[in-house]
């Protein structure tokens, strides 16, 4: 039997198109017809827009989407609430697909929805079209939308322009059963991933990266497993690597990459990829450093290609000591050869660390996934974290950071509602809150110093060395700024806030009996939205 790794070492550098052909037939009159009947009877179930999360979930399962949605459950587990607080999820899958090389990515999805999402896209630097198939009752109803969409693929399916397309199904045609199941694999040798991310399916918009990461590696592992694929852009490295799994900082692959070569190994390519034929890298790896530890899918299908995976990551001093220790074993690296790697980089991020302390009290939130990471790197530095909020789940590839900080005495919340990290901030009184834009609003509110933590946060390095010391001037400079905060408390002294915000001859008054009134004509579909752009 040929193997996925036989394949992989027989891997060559063909042109761009993939080698393989189709391997799903076109769909038959009878399937259309069965997905259109579906469709309708998921419009007739009320799936609009505002339809709510219950219903258009009663609505995606008469639809016939109850596989996926049963999926999305075993893999994204939810918590105390189980809508997102925060953006529409999709953009994570939609933000991997505007990254990567050579891929064209398609939103099906109300149009206002498709707006939002390339607003985000496009503020946030990506310089790529994004392709739209637009709808209206009439085409939801009859099946017209899925005529609609496989009609956009085929005219984008140039193999000298793409190796991919992505379709990503938003909440109404996933509730309403519109079966990207259906469309062909590949056209003219393009490959074609259809994906649903509903709302009310995937809680936040870093797991779906890893709805659309984990389906790429699914079709590239079966690529691998059907015959040669194309080999790296750069080539295949000599060394055994390790790939990285989850989004992070540019630098810090490149430190990583320096303690691997320590170790005898290389640093793989991160996932989610660049560019199509990285996928067959990643897969073609020792070992899988899952950075961030919620990727779910992705971990399965490096499983399934028989590799083992490695939780945490190598933060601060006892991270990395931990991770080399780990990484060392799971790649049979010597314990001679570990013990170096660390004698040569420990005492440089311990002395990294000691040079940039950090004295204070901090809490932490957020919804990237590396809330963990950050909190041991600040208690390394010497503050005192004594809450930390992420709305990713527990999984065991985060149990090492989970077991460090609650060794410490850090209250770890995973799926943590906006309300628990406001109450966290409420009740430690921090010297400096780190979080999403409505954790930062309201501890600025209080006159207390905060930190955005996507683009203060995560934009800076945080491992190995360049890690160590890379937090300390950002952070000590907001916690110095309380004096400013509070001369800004005084000035806006009276000005009233919520429903009594701004200056008024009459100070309104808070009808809470006027706002369960409207919340009952809308079905109580309040969302839990917290006004969160990214």
């Amino acid at each position: 039997m040929v193997t996925l790794i036989d394949n992989l070492n027989k891997a060559a550098r063909p042109a761009a198109a993939p080698v393989i052909e189709p391997v799903k037939a076109a769909p038959s009159a009878g399937e259309i017809a069965a997905a259109t009947q579906a469709v309708a009877k998921a419009e007739a179930l009320g799936n609009g827009c505002h339809a709510g999360r219950d219903q258009m979930r009663k609505a995606a399962v008469a639809a016939g989407a109850s596989d996926t949605l049963e999926r999305y459950a075993a893999d994204y587990p939810v918590g105390p609430h189980d809508q997102p607080q925060s953006m529409c999820p999709a953009f994570g899958s939609l933000r991997v697909g505007l990254r990567m090389r050579r891929t064209a990515t398609v939103l099906s999805g109300s149009a206002c929805c498709v707006y939002g999402l390339t607003f985000t896209s496009h503020f946030y630097g990506a310089k790529r079209t994004v392709g739209y198939v637009p709808f209206n009752s009439e085409t939801l109803v009859t099946g017209k939308l899925f005529e609609d969409i496989r009609d956009a693929v085929h005219l984008l399916a140039d193999p000298h322009k793409y190796d991919t397309i992505v379709i990503i199904n938003l909440c109404v045609p996933t509730a309403s059963g519109v079966p990207l199941r259906l469309l062909p694999d590949t056209i003219d040798g393009v490959r074609i991933i259809g994906i649903d991310v509903p709302g009310f399916g995937v809680p936040t918009h870093a797991e779906a990266k890893d709805v659309l990461a984990g389906a790429m590696l699914n079709f590239a592992r079966k690529e691998a497993e059907a015959g040669p694929v194309a080999a790296p852009r750069g080539g295949r490295n000599d060394k055994r690597t390790v790939t990285l799994l989850g989004e992070m900082f540019p630098a810090d692959p490149v430190g990583i990459g320096m303690m691997l070569g320590a170790l005898g190994l290389a640093a793989g390519p991160v996932v989610p990829t660049r560019e199509w034929r990285e996928l067959y890298a990643a897969l073609d790896c020792a070992a899988v450093a899952a950075i961030h530890p919620f990727y779910t899918a992705s971990v399965r299908e490096f499983e399934i290609a028989g590799r083992p995976i490695v939780g945490s990551a190598p933060v601060g001093h006892d991270g990395t000591a931990a991770w080399l220790d780990a990484i060392g074993e799971v790649c049979e690296v010597s314990k001679a050869t570990v013990q170096a790697a660390k004698d040569q980089f420990l005492p440089l991020i311990r002395g990294a660390l000691a040079a940039k302390p950090i004295n204070g009290k901090i809490t932490v939130s957020g919804y990237e996934g590396s809330e963990l990471l950050v909190a041991r790197l600040l208690i390394e530095s010497g503050a005192n974290v004594p809450y930390v909020g992420t709305a990713c789940p527990r999984t065991r590839w985060s149990d090492p950071d989970r077991e460090w900080l609650e060794a410490r005495g850090v209250h770890v919340q995973f799926r943590a509602s906006l309300e628990s990290d406001l109450a966290a901030v409420d009740f430690h009184d921090p010297d400096l809150a780190i979080g999403t834009t409505p954790v930062v609003q309201h501890a600025k509110s209080r006159g207390l110093p905060s930190l955005y933590f996507t683009n203060l946060i995560s934009a800076r390095p945080l491992m190995g060395v360049a890690g160590a010391g890379s937090l300390a001037t950002v952070v000590n400079a907001a916690m110095g700024n309380k004096a400013r905060m509070d001369v800004m408390k005084d000035f806006f002294e009276g000005v009233g806030e919520g429903f009594s915000s701004g200056i008024w001859e009459d100070t309104p008054r808070d009808r809470p009996e006027f706002r369960k009134k409207q919340l009952a004509k809308l079905g109580k579909t309040d969302m839990g939205m917290s006004g969160e752009i990214l």
